[in-house]
């Protein structure tokens, strides 16, 4: 494990990225895509190999989701200009629950995922949440938005949220980009969400630069390098990694919170995925459970670990 404070602010890569833009919108059908391929080959060489497998499939469902059915509407004119002008996410949780779109998402997302193969808690939570009715189902939806997972309903909630993830993706990519204003430190410009993870870029144009992944529409958004996206804090932040993994997966911690978010270097390798490979890293979360530092970063496929 490296010095909990050895902090890097990699001034070599201060003048590429004073350009970088703000945000960088998902590409729902090809980020579900790369998505499922990436865990196919991490679930080849990992003891979490059957789980990966398993997120594989319904990122595999998620993608053909995208493809087949129509997009959600988006937002009113109004409503985004409102966002603008007070400094909101543009997307309305509250909104998106309330869509009869969302019910016929999550429906479509269950019966794709019936003949996949599954661990069998995976199995039992798809038959309950297939025989929801509408108020229970709303009821799940409500519940996945807030983040929340009692310890009975963690399968559940892996589900709903895939589903959530096709809906907000889908909205996410009809924002446009210039429009889009921070919110707030660990805030998704688009949805409000918190990261799942943050990235060190490798994209023409944004070398260098971080940006906070999130979990629910998959929106990049910039973020400063060496600052905690938990509590805003530029002092006391460190890294620690596990030893032989060639500094490309690190957790950057913070004294001031006692929160940790990882940092995926693409700029190293470019075949990280933030959701992906922030599940296939879960040895660097069991590392730090034993110490003062706890999970900033919100993954639903963690939840539970």
């Amino acid at each position: 494990m490296s010095d909990s404070h050895s902090v890097e602010p990699d001034p070599s890569r201060i003048g590429r990225v004073g350009t970088a833009p703000f945000v960088f919108l998902p590409d729902p059908e090809e980020l579900f895509a790369r998505r499922s391929a990436r865990l196919r080959v991490l679930a080849a060489s990992s003891e979490l190999g059957p789980y990966l497998n398993f997120l594989a499939a319904i990122a595999e469902a998620q993608a053909d989701i995208v493809s087949a059915t129509p997009a959600p509407a988006p937002p009113p004119a109004e409503a985004l200009a409102r966002a603008r002008e007070f400094a909101m996410p543009s997307l309305d949780r509250a909104t998106a629950a309330s869509d009869a779109g969302l019910r016929e998402t999550c429906r479509a997302l269950f019966a794709a995922l019936a003949a996949a193969p599954k661990p069998a808690a995976a199995e039992a939570a798809l038959a309950r949440v297939r025989q929801a009715d509408d108020a229970e189902l709303d009821h799940l939806i409500a519940a996945a938005l807030g983040d929340v997972a009692p310890t009975s309903e963690v399968a559940e909630h892996i589900l709903l949220t895939a589903a959530l993830q096709i809906h907000f993706t889908r909205l996410a990519a009809q924002l446009e980009p210039d429009a889009l204003k921070p919110v707030g430190t660990g805030a998704c410009p688009a949805c409000g969400g918190p990261p799942a993870v943050s990235i060190i870029s490798g994209r023409a144009g944004a070398e260098g630069a971080r940006y906070a992944a999130c979990a629910l529409c998959s929106t990049l958004w910039n973020e400063v390098r060496v600052k905690c996206l938990a509590c805003g804090s530029t002092e006391g932040v460190g890294y620690e990694e596990i030893e032989g993994h060639a500094g490309t997966v690190k957790a950057e911690t913070c004294d001031t919170c006692s929160g940790y978010l990882k940092v995926l270097y693409q700029d190293k390798d470019p075949a990280l995925e933030p959701i992906a490979d922030d599940v296939a890293s879960l040895a660097l979360d069991q590392l730090l459970r034993g110490s003062d530092y706890r999970r900033a970063g919100v993954d639903p496929y963690l939840v539970g670990y």
